[in-house]
């Protein structure tokens, strides 16, 4: 969606650039980082990473946005929204939120406030009834925002994603309707 932007109070969330691409992986394709997201990407595994971000937004009109700090313009990370595609996902086609934010960003709430940005977003601009999130059990960083914004777990519909081998493998599942976002304190 060309022109996208949306701010918070010190994050904004934005369509990406050409040149965002290289310092996104720069300071993300890191050990840690990638720790619970299968491990490091080579070339073509960027490159593959690029192409599902910008395919979900020439598709659906959202993606994973760019998550950029007000402050000094740095790029943190990326926040939104897509389409859960995993092969073999039992919600696939469900409105997905995921994040992925630089390791010197970690512990400042950036997290968090660019996932509210993002599922107040699902929501209201692109009229979701429900989001999901995914994580695999041992990413507790990921799975403890999840339960901060609300989003409960869902057992029934976990899954093995076959791509991977554990610790990756066995997808965990997180949700939150709409009613539930509404009325949720603060």
């Amino acid at each position: 969606m060309a022109g996208f932007r949306h701010e918070t109070e010190r994050l904004v969330l934005r369509d990406w650039r050409e040149e965002d691409w290289a310092e996104f992986f720069r300071h993300t394709n890191t050990p840690a980082v990638m720790r619970w997201l299968g491990g490091e990407l080579d070339e073509a595994g960027m490159a593959a990473q690029r192409e599902r971000v910008e395919g979900s937004a020439r598709r659906n009109g959202f993606c994973f946005w760019v998550v950029e700090r007000k402050a000094d313009g740095a790029l943190l990370g990326f926040c939104g929204l897509k389409r859960a595609d995993a092969p073999g996902s039992t919600v696939t086609g469900a409105v997905e939120i995921g994040w992925r934010l630089r390791e010197d960003a970690w512990g400042q709430g950036y997290a968090r406030e660019a996932a509210t940005a993002a599922l107040d977003l699902a929501f209201g601009r692109f009229d979701a009834e429900e989001v999901v999130a995914l994580t695999v059990e041992g990413n507790a960083g990921s799975w403890g925002l999840m339960r901060r914004l609300g989003m409960r777990r869902r057992e029934e519909l976990d899954y093995p994603d076959e791509r991977y081998d554990p610790p990756w493998r066995d997808t965990i599942v997180y949700s939150i309707d709409r009613a539930a976002w509404e009325s949720r304190d603060g």
